[in-house]
């Protein structure tokens, strides 16, 4: 068998090669959403970097703010310099600088004039979310105006340090030309742009769009988004059990950089969980008839788990049933309230959310995760790597705990026998939330060997099932073959 690396060039290379369009792919037929000069105008860094998730501050303005802090520490800094430079004790060189300030002999001002324009652009443009250039305008044609006036009386001839202080004079003006610039050029436009196209929807938006307010096409287009809606049942006024009604979250239209991201992530992910199974530390801590259960203690006194359990189908159904059956996990997990595909990034990785029930009788509460899942071939069988990550469309919900999945697996090995296949599980998750350690394993133990046992009932059914529809259409095709007979005969006899 192959290595984890060869398999990963090979699938890398299988999934480019389906990237390829057919002429014939009605999936991929033109329309608005699919012309690629549209669409990389409208999904771009610009527009991702100005829009605002959440209502947090967006990312091309939370640089801004963070250059504003830097322009106030560099002045702070540089002035510090040219203090210390001066060859007095501290604490004198500050009372000349401050207590005694003199505008012909100190440089303290400018600090001065920095920290107001800290504080000015901060809480207009942070803090109030101000989105126009008056405020920038003042604060820097205030900070050039003094520097130029500080200019013609601070006493040159008798300074000491005249280099660092003409730095730091320049430096001051660079800098406040530098955040009126980005603010006027990044800032400003970028955020425009995004809510220009990324228009939050409101019971008042219209159900179909006008061209000027955008297009929505940060989904990929896809079959699978475009379905009939439920029927309502006769005589009744609802359209079906809103108990029942799961949330649908929709695939995000990734830049490339952010595709080749998470690809290069899950690779990554997928070696860790190779070296994590092969490891030497596991210690075996109970046996449950065939199934065992391991512990492997991590830096930091952290633990990660691990069972091991033969589970009667082959190894490449077990893979289908565990990779591409995720969204049927909660008819067959009671302890899985909802377990979503979010987006399948090729065919051996895809974006996974699933939403736990309560455990530990109640100990611990609901959490949610989300998480980048890739398989490819290994030794004698299949891994899928599982870890966390993030998703545009699932941001934090401040009503459950968003749980944590470390570097984790599934391993499934083939034995001597075609039908049978070696399983092995590695859990590493945080639930964040302190359990002592005694519990936290007993719980674990439990919650793994009721998971190998629900996998095996619900298995069992589909083969069940199977061999009924099995036997059923065979039963029927040999009434169906007898009574085609009779009728022969009774053709022949009146002939």
């Amino acid at each position: 068998m192959s290595s984890p690396e060869q398999e990963n060039i090979m699938n890398n290379s299988h999934s480019q090669n389906q990237t390829i369009q057919s002429p014939l792919d009605v999936s991929h037929s033109y329309s608005v959403n699919t012309i690629s000069s549209l669409r990389d105008y409208i999904i771009s860094e610009d527009l991702l970097a100005g829009q605002r998730l959440e209502g947090r501050m967006s990312s091309v303005r939370r640089f801004f703010c963070l250059f504003v802090t830097f322009d106030f520490l560099f002045t702070c800094l540089m002035w510090i310099i040219c203090v210390m430079l001066n060859g007095e004790y501290i604490i004198t060189a500050l009372q000349e600088q401050v207590v005694h300030y003199n505008i012909h002999t100190s440089l303290f001002d400018i600090v001065l004039i920095a920290s107001c324009r800290f504080i000015m652009l901060i809480f207009f443009y942070a803090l109030l979310y101000m989105n126009h250039w008056f405020i920038i305008s003042l604060s820097t044609a205030s900070t050039c105006g003094f520097l130029i006036t500080k200019v013609f009386f601070y006493d040159w001839p008798h300074s000491s340090q005249p280099v660092f202080e003409v730095l730091l004079v320049l430096a001051s003006f660079i800098l406040a030309w530098g955040e009126a610039w980005f603010l006027d050029f990044k800032v400003i436009p970028q955020e425009t742009h995004a809510n220009r196209y990324l228009i939050t929807d409101t019971e008042r938006t219209p159900l179909i769009r006008s061209y000027v307010q955008g297009l929505p096409s940060m989904y990929t287009e896809s079959i699978g988004n475009f379905y009939s809606p439920q029927g309502s049942p006769e005589g009744s006024m609802f359209r079906f059990d809103q108990s029942a009604n799961v949330s649908t979250y929709l695939p995000v239209k990734f830049t490339k950089e952010q595709e080749d991201n998470y690809k290069r992530t899950a690779s990554k992910v997928f070696h860790e969980a190779w070296d994590l199974f092969k490891s030497k530390d596991w210690k075996l801590q109970k046996q449950n008839e065939n199934d065992s259960f391991f512990s492997r203690s991590e830096s930091k006194g952290k633990k990660i788990f691990k069972v091991q359990a033969e589970i009667s189908v082959s190894p490449r159904y077990l893979l289908e049933e565990l990779f591409y059956q995720v969204h049927e996990l909660p008819k067959w997990n009671p302890a899985i309230k909802e377990s979503q595909r979010i987006q399948s990034l090729n065919e051996h990785t895809d974006i996974t959310y699933q939403v736990s029930k309560e455990a530990a009788k109640g100990l611990v509460s609901s959490r949610d995760f989300v998480n980048l899942r890739h398989w490819a071939e290994i030794e004698n069988g299949y891994m899928i790597s599982v870890s966390k990550t993030d998703h545009p469309s699932i941001p934090v919900n401040k009503k459950i705990v968003r749980g944590e999945n470390g570097v984790g697996c599934f391993v499934i090995e083939e034995t001597s026998q075609t039908d049978i296949s070696m399983f092995h599980w590695i859990m590493n998750t945080n639930l964040k939330i302190w359990i002592p350690s005694t519990i936290l394993e007993k719980e674990v133990a439990h919650m793994m060997f009721t998971y190998i046992k629900d996998l095996r009932n619900h298995l069992y059914s589909k083969r069940s099932d199977s061999w009924v529809i099995y036997f059923f259409l065979k039963n029927m095709g040999l009434n169906y073959i007898k009574r085609f007979q009779e009728i022969l005969e009774v053709v022949k006899i009146n002939w």
